[in-house]
């Protein structure tokens, strides 16, 4: 059974199709730990954008929540009895009322999913004047702020890509562009030994993600997960701002040239742009192959165990985005790296604008990673 670790939470709640942490409540079972370092709470909540789970409030009953309750008795046995108590009660009785709604509602069949939540749920803004970030907001309410915003009909300027985008029109709370694992490339013999090297040591976690301690995500990671991102448009570059992290990218469009031999390589490379027509094409390269470019499921890696798929610091990226409508970004990524993959690896997607929303704060904190990975994840791996 796989272990969730904070990243691998946080990237599930944001991909509902990420096989390590399903949702508990839609799939009625558990699947691992969510995290207990704070980024549980920012990532249902938010930035406390959403309510969700009043009687989770701090990172010690997060962890209690997911933890077993033998071990739960064994550190705390009154206290952790009673929210364990709470939490199953809590549990049977939301059951009890899916089913009991599953029973009277006219054209349902028995395993229909309960509604997602909608604008009943109470939208929590830092204060006056701000607004919530883009992953703070359900699906109701992204719908709701792009019809306000008249994103399919509204006028727009081809050559402004300027706004906050997350989602797809098929789901508006996907986090990020996942890379196409349909059209992963064969592996070169180099390719092969980084790619099995970055295998974990564990079929229960991901051991050798460089996400678990922090380090950047680097680059197409940064855009296949982010809770979302900005785009800037200034006269002599585009700025991408990305929640996740909190950090961003100079993509420059003064007619500068990528450096041919960057003496330093960079998580986020060298960018520069231009406008083809009415694409915006980036060029990039002069990347820190210490970074991967996304996770590699154990049912791929032909061991059982999950691992990363890894580039060299040759490889090359190029980035094409055009703005279809006020509301949709079509976004084309290729990724070139003949020292690792024998052919390019491409990746096609469209982003949704997310109106009235801005950027928020969401580190991944070091010291909060390696606590949880301390307490919870390792001692739940079998001995060896």
């Amino acid at each position: 059974m796989p272990v969730c670790t904070a990243a691998a939470w946080n990237q599930s709640y944001g991909n509902r199709s990420s096989p390590a942490c399903q949702i508990l409540v839609a799939d009625c079972k558990p699947l691992g730990d969510a995290p207990d370092d704070g980024s549980f709470h920012t990532s249902l909540e938010g930035e406390i954008g959403v309510k969700s789970l009043p009687f989770l409030k701090s990172e010690k009953d997060s962890g209690l929540f997911w933890d077993s309750a033998p071990r739960l008795l064994e550190e705390d046995k009154m206290r952790h009895f009673v929210i364990v108590s709470m939490v199953i009660t809590a549990t049977l009785l939301t059951f009890r009322l899916v089913a009991s709604a599953q029973q009277v509602a006219p054209g349902q069949t028995a395993d229909a999913k309960p509604p997602r939540p909608g604008l009943e749920v109470p939208l929590v803004t830092p204060g006056p004047g701000w607004k919530a970030c883009p992953h703070c907001e359900n699906e109701a309410y992204k719908a709701d702020g792009r019809k306000k915003a008249n994103v399919d009909t509204r006028a727009f300027n081809l050559h402004d890509i300027a706004g906050v985008w997350s989602g797809n029109p098929n789901d508006l709370e996907v986090n990020g562009l996942p890379m196409n694992m349909t059209a992963v490339p064969s592996f070169t013999p180099y390719g092969r030994k980084l790619f099995e090297a970055d295998q974990s040591d564990s079929p229960q976690w991901n051991s050798k993600d460089p996400e678990n301690t922090c380090d950047p995500m680097g680059w197409p990671r940064w855009l296949t997960f982010n809770y979302g991102f900005e785009f800037v448009v200034l006269p002599d570059r585009v700025l991408q701002f990305f929640e996740w992290g909190h950090t961003w990218r100079d993509i420059w469009t003064d007619g500068r040239k990528l450096p041919p031999n960057p003496p330093i390589q960079r998580y986020l490379g060298y960018a520069v742009g231009r406008w083809e027509g009415d694409t915006f094409v980036v060029e990039s390269n002069g990347y820190d192959d210490r970074s991967w470019l996304a996770q590699a499921p154990a049912q791929r890696t032909g061991t059982g165990r999950p691992g990363g798929y890894p580039h060299s610091d040759e490889m090359r990226i190029e980035e094409r985005y055009k703005r279809i409508n006020y509301g949709l970004l079509q976004v084309m990524l290729t990724v070139t790296d003949p020292k690792v993959y024998m052919t390019p690896w491409t990746t096609t997607g469209t982003i949704t604008l997310i109106p009235n929303t801005e950027m928020a704060e969401n580190f991944c904190v070091p010291s909060d990673s390696i606590h949880f990975n301390s307490e919870n994840t390792i001692p739940t791996l079998p001995k060896q």
